[in-house]
């Protein structure tokens, strides 16, 4: 049986598909959080999903620490199962913009096989091109802008983002589905990049000033109409928030103050090498 469902026909000639994953690189909820919010923003509808049975682990051996990272949460109240919570895997249409976004889980298993279901969705429905969105955690500090990086396998695509500030990334590791989806993209004829926030690593919990910021990036590359004032708002109650909590936390604080430094004195570098040396005194 095939595993993606699509509820209904969508007449697309040049879409923008957008992704988030939960897991390895939403740290922030920056992935699934940005996604959500485009859903909500644009009252996208639900047109396709892809069936969770096949690509997931629930059952995982070892530590009960280890083993409840992939088991579905439930929640019972006085005895009485209330929900369990099963990975989803949905595609969203906003069709005036000609805007396909997806929210789902990244699979455990069968990336080859679940990966194909994406780009299977992709070409039935004219997408030219397939944007990732995600986070890592770094050392940005909560009081700047993320950083964003972006990988492809198309030069072409990184110089294009240059443009909007977002720079080219070096790494070395572990890797994730997005990164082995990119390598396929060239096959289905469709570009494929992604855009990754470099969030704080001493937080935790849900990060809505970069979700703020990666959404509003996010429209500028795409020309996107986004009212983000309310965006806006929240990352702004959350910073004040943030500061007045670790004013209490004097390692901490400290910590930050290095941070803050080291950022500004890399933005300062940055802009310096956009000029000519003798336009700064220098010989």
């Amino acid at each position: 049986m095939n595993a993606l469902k699509v509820y209904r026909n969508a007449e697309l000639t040049n879409a923008t598909l957008i992704l988030a994953f939960s897991g390895w690189m939403d740290g922030g909820n920056v992935s699934t959080g940005t996604v959500d919010r485009l859903v909500e923003l644009f009252e996208a509808e639900e047109l396709a999903m892809i069936d969770s049975d096949d690509y997931y682990l629930f059952n995982f051996p070892g530590s009960m620490e280890m083993s409840s990272l992939f088991r579905p949460y439930i929640e019972i109240e006085e005895g009485l199962i209330q929900s369990v919570e099963m990975p989803r895997n949905v595609f969203y249409l906003h069709e005036d913009a000609e805007l396909l976004l997806f929210v789902g889980k990244e699979p455990n298993l069968r990336w080859r096989s679940f990966g194909q279901h994406i780009l299977d969705f992709a070409q039935q429905h004219n997408v030219s091109q397939i944007i990732f969105i995600g986070s890592f955690g770094g050392t940005v500090p909560h009081t700047r802008q993320p950083r964003l990086y972006a990988t492809s396998c198309d030069k072409r695509l990184l110089e294009g983002l240059s443009d909007f500030g977002i720079q080219q990334t070096n790494y070395s590791g572990p890797g994730s589905f997005t990164s082995y989806l990119m390598t396929k993209a060239p096959e289905a004829k469709i570009d494929m990049f992604s855009i990754i926030a470099e969030i704080p690593s001493y937080l935790h919990g849900k990060n809505p000033m970069c979700i703020e910021a990666v959404t509003s990036r996010l429209a500028k590359v795409l020309q996107l109409p986004l009212d983000v004032d309310t965006l806006r708002d929240s990352s702004t109650d959350w910073e004040i928030e943030i500061s007045k909590m670790v004013e209490n936390d004097a390692e901490l604080l400290t910590k930050i103050r290095e941070l803050e430094n080291d950022y500004d004195n890399e933005l300062i570098g940055l802009h310096q090498s956009d000029f000519p040396n003798d336009e700064f005194g220098e010989d």
